[in-house]
């Protein structure tokens, strides 16, 4: 996933439902995976310790959609609020509440040794100045003084002021199935869609001292809360697509909050409307360390006795799936397929299953799948488990 820095592993604490980070940023999925769309995996929100000075930012489920933004919520945590798609509003979420699975998220571990304040001076006026070349900017000047490590990719914490700002909230997880429809075939009602970036797809909210003027302007207005804290990443290697759209280019990835807490979403600090008044504080976080959590379905434990078939479905991996099919194949007859629907398996967890099975006498063979169509995102080397062969003797 990354060209440079190692993906670390981690390792699971005392309590099942939490991390102990040992790498600078943990991504589970990343934005390449959630623009494809159909996301099945999912991170719940106990799984991610906000003890410190957490950064990340993700995207909410297809039940309650929006983006995330972390926030430090005091000097010794952070807060995850989830910015809610039909109106730019914001909630401060809690675990056990029920909204926190997470399709996509990246967070660091408590990066409060990581911090690097910027001195905003040194980067001459900011006013009308583009977020992206400020933030570059910072970043050269640190590595050129020698107080800023080198990364592939850096945190960024920001509190900000505007004239003008154009925020996006994700309406809907699948960004353009289309795109993985390309892969294989052709549309020429695809090939717009594809084509188009993934921030024109959202829904648009404008934040000014007063409304626009036009009659017809297809950004909403909000209101009037200019001043923002933002939490997000630079990426030096925006086309991988690790935690910013995989466009060249395309560094900065930064989601926010409006500091009276009315509004929140991703910030289109690209968009023609977006002025900036004035960078009030900038911390930069050097990530060396990624992990990378995924997911392994496997099928154990098969077996065939007295006309049943029994075999275990596994979750193997750090993500938890929903919706995912199993295939039992009889003699790689496809066509005549039992096919059984596991609405969700959470990371660790398994599942039985028994059924009843009638077959003619003679050798046969029973194939048991687990996401056959392999909607389920996982490593090619992880998928070897998912599949497993009984040969039986039916007399």
């Amino acid at each position: 996933m990354a060209k440079r820095g190692s993906f670390g592993g981690f390792a699971a604490s005392d309590g099942p439902k939490q991390l102990t980070l040992v790498a600078d940023l943990t991504i589970a999925n990343t934005v390449s995976d959630l623009i494809l769309g159909d996301v099945r995996e999912h991170l719940p929100l106990e799984r991610i310790p906000l003890q410190g000075d957490v950064l990340g930012l993700g995207t909410t489920t297809s039940i309650d959609n929006g983006e995330l933004t972390f926030l430090q919520d005091s000097a010794s945590t952070s807060a995850i609020w989830r910015c809610v798609a039909h109106d730019g509003s914001i909630i401060k979420l809690s675990p056990g509440d029920g909204s926190g699975h997470f399709p996509y998220v990246c967070f660091t571990r408590d990066a409060s040794t990581l911090r690097r304040p910027v001195a905003i001076e040194s980067l001459g006026p900011t006013e009308e100045a583009p977020l992206q070349r400020l933030v570059a900017e910072a970043i050269a000047q640190g590595q050129r003084s020698g107080t800023l490590e080198s990364a592939p990719i850096y945190g960024v914490r920001m509190l900000t002021h505007w004239h003008e700002l154009v925020i996006t909230v994700a309406s809907k997880l699948c960004m353009g199935q289309q795109r993985r429809n390309m892969k294989v075939a052709a549309s020429e009602a695809g090939s717009s869609t594809a084509g188009q970036s993934i921030y024109d797809m959202l829904q648009h909210y404008r934040l000014a001292p007063q409304p626009t003027e036009k009659t017809n302007d297809p950004i909403r207005y909000l209101g009037r809360a200019m001043q923002w804290d933002c939490c997000g990443f630079f990426d030096t290697e925006p086309e991988l697509g690790r935690v910013t759209v995989p466009q060249p280019g395309a560094h900065l990835h930064l989601h926010g909050c409006s500091t009276d807490l009315a509004y929140g979403g991703h910030l289109h600090h690209e968009h023609a409307s977006t002025r900036l008044k004035q960078l009030e504080r900038l911390w930069l976080y050097p990530l060396q360390t990624f992990s990378a959590l995924g997911s392994d379905m496997a099928v154990e434990d098969l077996s065939f006795d007295n006309g049943m078939i029994r075999f275990r479905v596994v979750n193997a991996g750090e993500m938890d799936v929903s919706d995912v099919g199993v295939a039992v194949v009889i003699n790689d007859r496809y066509s005549s397929r039992r096919y059984i629907r596991i609405p969700w398996l959470s990371a660790g967890d398994d599942e039985e299953f028994t059924l009843s099975l009638s077959l003619p006498s003679g050798k046969q063979l029973i194939t048991v799948i687990a996401d056959p169509e392999e909607i389920v995102i996982e490593a090619e080397n992880r998928r070897n488990n998912n599949r497993l062969d009984l040969e039986v003797q039916i007399s």
